[in-house]
C-alpha cells in the first residue's frame, strides 16, 4: 500500500477531529435533556404526592388536625407498629414528549420509622386512635437533595465559626458558662510571697529548736520578723513565712519540751519542705487561660486569685424558639386528636445548657403570617422552628423563607430520625434559622446535627471531642440514611436503647449520648461515632427496662 501523502492525513485528521467534537455536543445535550426531564418528572412527583396529601387531608374529620410526622407515612402509635401507609402514589410521572416513568420505590425504613416523609410534626407522641394522614412519602429527588449527615454538621459548625462575635465586660459573678473572647493573664505572681502550706512549727537552722512565746503567725496578718537560727515559732496555713526560715513542721511531726521550751522533730526535717515559694503556681505575665476557654466554676476561681475582678468574654448567643402546630396543647391530658406540646418545655433548657440565651418560647400554631412575622422582626442570633418543615398543606416553613428571600443552606439531611431538618439564612443578615421536625426524637436528631454545632461556633466554645465507642450488640441502620441512636455506656461499651422511634422520648430520657449509624447497620463489636449529651457527665449510668 502506498503512503498516504501529508495531506491526506491532515484532511483524515481534521475528519475524526470533527467527529468526536459531534460526539461530545451530543452527549452534551442528551444529558442536559435527561436533567431536564429528571427534574421536571420530580416536579410531578412532589406536586403528585401534596395533592394526595391535601385529599387525604380532607377526609378526615373536620374536628381533628392533620398529622405530620417527619418519618411516619402513617400516624405512629407509641404503643405499637406504624399504621399502614395510605393511598398508594401515582405509578407514574408526566413525561414531555414520552411515557410515564414508573416510581421508584422509596427505601426501607429503619426501626420505628416508615419511608414517608409527612407524619405526626407535634412535638409528641400521636395518641392512639387519631386516623392517619395521606403520605407525603420520600421521592428520590428528595434523597438526591439531602445533605449527608457528616457534611451537614460541618457545615453548621463552619457557619458558626465565621459568624461576627461581639465582646463584653463581665464581673465574674456573671461569667459562667461564657467563653474567654480576651486571655487570662497572671497579673501577679501566684501566690505573692512564700507560705506555709500546713499548720505546725517554721525552723530556722538544724534543731533542737527554742521556741519563741506567743500566738504565732497566723494567715493575712502582714509581714513576720526575721526568724534567728535555732529558733521556731508556731504557724498557720497560709502565714507568710519568715525571712531566712528554712522548713515548716507539722505539728503531728513535733514534739515540745515545756519544762525546757524547746522542739524537737520526730522526722527528718528536709530545707523548704511545706513551704510554698513565692511563684510556685505562676509568674506575672504568665497566660493563664486562653481565648475560647469556657468559663467554669475553677475558672471563675482562678481568675479571682490572679487579681481579676472581671472578665472580657464572648455574649451568650440568643435564640428565639417559635413553637408550630394547631394541635398542640400546653396542659393536661391529650383529648380530641390534640396532644401535649414535648419540645417546648425541653428545648429552653436544652438550648441554655449549650449556652445559649433563650429569649422566650412562642407558640405560633400553624399561622403562617405569625411565622412570617417573627422571623422578620427577630433580633436573635437563632430561630429554632418546630414543625412544618415537611411539604404539607399547613407546613409553612419552606414557603415563608422563599416568600421572605431566606437563603436556604441545607434542604434536608440523610439522617433517621429526621431527615427533612433544614438550615436557611435569614434575609438582609438576619439571624440564622434552623428548622427541626415535630416529632420529639426527629428534633433532638436535629438539633445535635444543626442547632448545637452552629451554637458552639456563634457562642465561640471549641468544638466536642469526637471518640468512638464499641457497640455490645448488633445496631440496625437505615438502608441509605445515617442513623442516631440512643446509647447507655454500660464498662466498656454502649447500649442501643429501645424506644427510639421518632416520636418517642423514653430511650433518650435514659441515654447518655446517640450512636452514630452509618449505612447499612453496624455489628456487634463494632466502633461507632457517640455524640455526648450536655448532662451526659452528671447523670448515672442506666440500663434497666431501656435496654
Amino acid at each position: 500500500m502506498e503512503p498516504r501523502t501529508a495531506e491526506a492525513e491532515r484532511s483524515a485528521e481534521a475528519e475524526r477531529a470533527a467527529e468526536e467534537e459531534r460526539t461530545a455536543e451530543e452527549l452534551r445535550a442528551a444529558e442536559e435533556l435527561r436533567a431536564a426531564e429528571e427534574l421536571r418528572a420530580a416536579d410531578v412527583e412532589r406536586a403528585v404526592e401534596q395533592a394526595l396529601a391535601l385529599v387525604g387531608r380532607q377526609a378526615q374529620a373536620a374536628h381533628l388536625p392533620p398529622d405530620r410526622s417527619d418519618e411516619t407515612g402513617g400516624s405512629a402509635r407509641p404503643d405499637g407498629p406504624a399504621r399502614p401507609n395510605g393511598p398508594a402514589r401515582a405509578a407514574g410521572s408526566a413525561r414531555t414528549g414520552g411515557p410515564a416513568r414508573p416510581a421508584r420505590p422509596a427505601p426501607p425504613a429503619a426501626p420505628g420509622e416508615t419511608s414517608g416523609a409527612n407524619g405526626a410534626r407535634s412535638g409528641a407522641p400521636v395518641p392512639p386512635g387519631r386516623p392517619s394522614a395521606a403520605p407525603l412519602t420520600s421521592t428520590p429527588a428528595h434523597r438526591a437533595r439531602a445533605t449527608p449527615w457528616s457534611e451537614a454538621r460541618a457545615l453548621a459548625e463552619r457557619l458558626g465559626r465565621a459568624a461576627p462575635r461581639a465582646a463584653h465586660r463581665l464581673p465574674l459573678d456573671r461569667s459562667l458558662g461564657h467563653v474567654l473572647a480576651e486571655a487570662v493573664v497572671a497579673l501577679t505572681d501566684l501566690p505573692s510571697f512564700d507560705t506555709s502550706a500546713m499548720d505546725g512549727w517554721v525552723v530556722a537552722g538544724p534543731g533542737p529548736w527554742n521556741v519563741r512565746e506567743g500566738e504565732g503567725l497566723l494567715a493575712g496578718r502582714g509581714t513576720a520578723e526575721p526568724l534567728p537560727d535555732g529558733e521556731a515559732v508556731r504557724i498557720a496555713t497560709g502565714a507568710r513565712i519568715p525571712v531566712d526560715a528554712t522548713a515548716v513542721i507539722r505539728s503531728e511531726h513535733a514534739r515540745t519540751d515545756v519544762a525546757k521550751g524547746m522542739l524537737h522533730g520526730t522526722r527528718e526535717v528536709v530545707p523548704g519542705q511545706d513551704i510554698r515559694p513565692r511563684g510556685q503556681e505562676c509568674r506575672s505575665g504568665d497566660l493563664l487561660l486562653p481565648v475560647g476557654t469556657l468559663v467554669t466554676p475553677p475558672v471563675l476561681g482562678l481568675a479571682a486569685a490572679a487579681g481579676y475582678d472581671a472578665l472580657v468574654a464572648v455574649p451568650r448567643p440568643r435564640v428565639d424558639v417559635l413553637v408550630l402546630g394547631d394541635e398542640l396543647l400546653t396542659g393536661g391530658l391529650p383529648h380530641d386528636g390534640l396532644i401535649r406540646d414535648a419540645l417546648g418545655p425541653m428545648l429552653g433548657p436544652w438550648l441554655r445548657s449549650l449556652g445559649a440565651e433563650v429569649t422566650g418560647t412562642r407558640r405560633l400554631g400553624d399561622d403562617a403570617d405569625a411565622l412570617r412575622e417573627a422571623l422578620t422582626t427577630s433580633d436573635a442570633d437563632l430561630i429554632l422552628t418546630t414543625g412544618g418543615t415537611a411539604a404539607g398543606p399547613v407546613d409553612h416553613v419552606h414557603p415563608v423563607l422563599a416568600g421572605t428571600g431566606a437563603e436556604l443552606l441545607v434542604d434536608g439531611v440523610a439522617v433517621r430520625p429526621g431527615h427533612p431538618m433544614l438550615l436557611a439564612r435569614i434575609a438582609d443578615g438576619g439571624p440564622y434559622l434552623v428548622g427541626l421536625p415535630g416529632n420529639p426524637l426527629a428534633a433532638v436528631s436535629g438539633l445535635l446535627t444543626l442547632a448545637e454545632p452552629l451554637l458552639r461556633g456563634i457562642a465561640g466554645r471549641l468544638p466536642q471531642d469526637a471518640y468512638r465507642a464499641s457497640v455490645r450488640e448488633a445496631v440496625q441502620g437505615h438502608p441509605h440514611d445515617t442513623r442516631l441512636v440512643p446509647v447507655v455506656h454500660h464498662t466498656d461499651s454502649v447500649v442501643a436503647l429501645h424506644y427510639n422511634g421518632p416520636v418517642m422520648l423514653r430511650g433518650i430520657a435514659a441515654a447518655d449520648g446517640l450512636a452514630v449509624v452509618p449505612p447499612g447497620g453496624v455489628r456487634s463489636g463494632t466502633e461507632v461515632e457517640i455524640l455526648d449529651l450536655p448532662w451526659a457527665s452528671a447523670t448515672p449510668w442506666t440500663e434497666g427496662c431501656f435496654t
